[in-house]
């Protein structure tokens, strides 16, 4: 079972339609204390899938409360901006 990505307030992603992350899955990286959408990509453009609500298809923040084998157990997740321009909001260190 996936985590849905409840919300994405980053109006700049080409993923991004109306709050709605049409992503197929999104991955979370970035650096310890800190997660961000890796998946967010700044184009003019709109990307992604036409009616697909996206899930967490990896997330690669060992050290996340919600992580659970690179998978994430997160009722849900908030994507914002934060440190980054796409940060996963729902991101908690044990």
């Amino acid at each position: 079972m996936t985590t849905h990505v409840a919300d994405c307030s980053v109006t700049s992603c080409s993923c991004n339609d109306h709050t709605n992350c049409n992503a197929a899955a999104i991955t979370v990286s970035g650096a310890e204390e800190h997660a961000h959408c890796a998946t967010f990509i700044e184009t003019g453009s709109h990307g992604g899938l036409p009616k697909v609500l996206a899930d967490v298809g990896a997330c690669q923040r060992a050290e996340c409360v919600h992580n659970d084998h690179l998978m994430c157990r997160a009722t849900e997740v908030h994507i914002g901006p934060g440190k980054d321009n796409a940060d996963c909001l729902t991101y908690a260190h044990r």
